[in-house]
């Protein structure tokens, strides 16, 4: 039997929870930190062995360095049970080469509380805190050079640009994040 969970959704125009959690720099990271020294805060959750994350680490490092001097970063968390450890999750970001801080949710209760269902979900979050975009990267997993939908790259640009973003939520696509029981 599989083992289904409540998940907590929080939809656009909610604020996210706040958290405090490990980063594999040894720090322990707050949200609301963030959004005191950004414009904006993208969460992706992400593992270490999900082939789409896998797919989308080059167009994720791209997002952060186009965006950075603007006032983003992005955030990996890591709320997948699947062998993590923050060995494992180091070994991972230096072989990946981040260039975002990638955070442990080992009670999954952050990931749980945002509504993350697969990796990678991303989370598009204002300085005010509130959620202003959710879902898929872009509508191409496997095929980067065929993006016809940049869904989070157009949501952070409307954001900075003070516009309305015009698809605010996609269904995620990715694996299935596996909860603990």
């Amino acid at each position: 039997m599989m083992n289904i969970l409540e998940t907590i959704d929080t939809p656009i125009g909610n604020y996210a929870p706040d958290f405090e959690l490990p980063g594999i720099d040894g720090q322990v990271h707050h949200l609301s930190r963030y959004l005191e020294k950004f414009r904006a805060v993208g969460v992706v959750f992400i593992s270490n062995h999900c082939p789409y994350v896998e797919w989308y680490l080059d167009r994720l490092k791209n997002i952060q360095a186009e965006f950075a001097p603007q006032g983003l970063t992005l955030i990996g968390m890591n709320g997948s049970d699947l062998g993590s450890s923050f060995e494992n999750m180091k070994a991972f970001a230096q072989r990946h080469d981040l260039n975002f801080p990638y955070l442990w949710d080992p009670t999954q209760d952050v990931t749980r509380s945002f509504g993350a269902t697969k990796t990678p979900m991303a989370f598009l979050i204002d300085s005010t805190g509130t959620v202003r975009y959710k879902g898929q990267i872009d509508d191409r997993p496997q095929d980067p050079l065929s993006v016809r939908e940049d869904y989070l790259r157009s949501a952070i640009a409307c954001l900075f640009g003070g516009q309305e973003i015009a698809i605010p939520q996609t269904e995620p696509i990715g694996t299935t994040l596996i909860w603990r029981n």
